[in-house]
């Protein structure tokens, strides 16, 4: 019996985008279904209704929420694959911990779980009136070395894209 893989996400969620990421890495084929935020479907309360939020993966019907879990999650299942983790238990704890970890592995844990959030950079940008590369040129470098991935770069949606729908959003709820 196959696998049967389903994400439960948002596209622009920077959560969704550290499990799509990870399940690319290990080359993962799964069932994507974006969700209505504001009217959350009956599969996503069903199988979060804790939290009764995205991202939720469901391995062979049962579900793993929390992104940061289900990027462990994913790593553990499918370990025989690019593992994200290192093996020392040690280093793990490091990983887990250490932003600094990054500049010390290539495709890792703390990748994964941070890159999300640089589609997000230009929005805040735009919206702060700042440049975080003059602020943080290590975060963007080290931000444009995983985009080199073609897992991160096929994954992460473009920054004006999320700018727009942060537009929307804003005029949907007033604040202009």
């Amino acid at each position: 019996m196959a696998d049967e893989v389903i994400l439960l996400d948002k596209w622009v969620s920077p959560f969704g985008m550290r499990v799509r990421i990870a399940l690319a890495e290990k080359g993962i084929k799964y069932e994507y279904r974006d969700e209505d935020l504001r009217n959350k479907g009956e599969l996503l309360l069903k199988m979060n209704p804790i939290h009764k939020k995205i991202p939720v993966l469901i391995h062979n019907g049962k579900p793993v929420c929390e992104s940061n879990i289900i990027v462990q999650y994913v790593d553990e299942v499918w370990h025989d694959k690019a593992p994200l983790l290192p093996s020392d238990p040690y280093l793990r704890a490091q990983a887990r911990f250490w932003a600094d970890f990054v500049d010390k592995k290539k495709m890792g844990y703390v990748d994964v779980t941070m890159i999300p959030f640089y589609s997000w950079f230009h929005t805040f940008e735009v919206s702060g009136n700042f440049s975080i590369e003059s602020h943080c040129p290590k975060l963007v470098a080290w931000a444009k070395r995983c985009m080199q991935h073609e897992s991160v770069s096929k994954t992460l949606p473009e920054p004006e894209k999320i700018y727009e729908f942060v537009l929307q959003m804003k005029k949907r709820l007033g604040i202009e």
